[in-house]
């Protein structure tokens, strides 16, 4: 698990290590909407992941209250729909309370310390 983990950050310090080669142009946009640092760069692929899965979220709600509407007195349709809309909305608000907690720890962990 430890070594998947591995594999899978190498890029993003790859990518850290480009951005701190090429600064931030707020004229042109390049290299500005991560940040200069490995922190922003996995807030940003978080915020990214979290969107994602959001989508995919509310596209079961949709599926859901599709298979329900459209069960046509079909018991069996008629709960598999209810229960896919009520998981689709587990998942959203799991989600929002990720992408909550996502950014305090972010703010919590990039802040300035005074000592």
């Amino acid at each position: 698990m430890v070594a998947v983990f591995a594999l899978a950050i190498m890029p993003l310090v790859g990518f850290a290590q480009l951005s701190q080669s090429f600064p931030c142009d707020p004229k042109t946009g390049l290299n500005c909407s991560a940040g200069s640092d490995i922190n922003g760069l996995i807030r940003t692929v978080i915020n990214w992941l979290l969107g994602i899965a959001f989508g995919i979220a509310v596209l079961f709600l949709i599926i859901g209250g599709f298979w329900y509407i459209t069960s046509a007195g079909n018991e069996e349709t008629a709960e598999k729909g209810k229960n896919t809309a009520i998981n689709a909305i587990i998942g959203i608000v799991i989600i929002i309370l990720s992408y909550v907690i996502v950014n305090v720890v972010a703010n919590f962990v990039t802040r300035p310390t005074n000592v």
